[in-house]
């Protein structure tokens, strides 16, 4: 299979609680479903109708041999997700407490298989190949998956190259660390996406107006600003376009931004202006975000088409 997406880093199993408004310390049953975000968003594309395939590592366990499986099920090519022989794989927790806390507790230590790959792990010439190459800064966050990241940057001479900023303080010594780090991979990057506390991280400033502008000082061709409640924001050359809100019932809003991901990589591989991107990615956030799991409850286009129509014309 020649993708038209590969995303590198982040893999996680998912137990999210079956009872909603309750502490972790409540909780009687969990459901168990694919995450991390690097994984969501190559789910969310395939989903969406591309061939997708993810650079990550899980690890030699009963977990791991689960993650190949959901994925081959899901459609993404597992070619390399490779298996760290001594660690374990991640688990991630979470409380759900509608609209808006939703705290997450993950499992990585003492480390995450997906932090130690190396650029031996890479396929350098897929890589360079593939039309659409997704990074995140969870990646850049610790060695050796520090230098492989910006290994694969570096070998990109043209295409679509997305930097979702995805900024977990837990994973990093200090937010200056972080900021050293994303300027270098901004570098490398045509395309820049986040909310507002992970732009500031990168440019200083959480205004979205100002931030997007500094992210095309970059270098960056396209600068997309989350700004919650207030919508979407992005930025080109050409200028500034703004999507607003969707009205959903929130149930779980932890997968919404890769969902919005996925939805961006379809838009962007169709060539789309940035007001129809965003306007698209933000109903596959919205519509992720009216559900439970993250990877596993990715939208169809037919789904993310019906939410657009029936938005329009509410």
């Amino acid at each position: 299979m020649n993708p038209e997406v590969i995303t590198m880093g982040r893999v996680s199993v998912d137990l999210y609680p079956e009872q909603i408004g309750v502490t972790l310390a409540e909780v009687e049953t969990f459901a168990k479903s694919l995450g991390g975000s690097a994984t969501n968003v190559a789910v969310a594309a395939a989903r969406l109708g591309h061939r997708s395939a993810l650079i990550t590592k899980a690890g030699d366990d009963g977990f791991g041999k689960y993650i190949h499986t959901a994925l081959e099920e899901f459609g993404v090519d597992t070619t390399w997700v490779s298996t760290d022989p001594e660690l374990r794989t991640p688990l991630a927790f979470c409380e759900i407490h509608p609209p808006d806390d939703f705290p997450i507790l993950f499992y990585r230590e003492p480390k995450a298989p997906d932090m130690n790959l190396t650029v031996e792990d890479l396929d350098f010439d897929a890589i360079s190949a593939v039309p659409l190459f997704w990074i995140t800064g969870t990646g850049l966050s610790d060695e050796p998956s520090r230098t492989a990241t910006l290994a694969a940057l570096e070998h990109r001479p043209s295409g679509i190259t997305v930097f979702d900023l995805d900024y977990r303080p837990t994973l990093w010594a200090s937010e200056e660390e972080a900021a050293h780090c994303y300027r270098e991979a901004l570098r490398h990057a045509t395309v820049a996406v986040g909310n507002q506390t992970e732009v500031e991280v990168a440019v200083g400033t959480g205004d979205p107006f100002e931030a997007s502008e500094a992210l095309l000082d970059l270098g960056i061709e396209l600068a997309i600003v989350k700004r919650g409640p207030d919508g979407v924001l992005a930025r080109t050359k050409d200028g500034v376009a703004e999507a607003p809100p969707i009205e959903v019932e929130i149930v779980n809003g932890l997968g919404a931004g890769d969902a919005f991901g996925g939805a961006l990589c379809h838009a962007l591989l169709s060539g789309w202006d940035a007001e129809r991107t965003i306007r698209y990615a933000n109903a596959a956030g919205a519509i992720v975000a009216s559900r439970l799991a993250c990877a596993d409850d990715m939208p169809t286009r037919e789904e993310v088409e019906q939410l657009l129509e029936k938005s329009s014309n509410a």
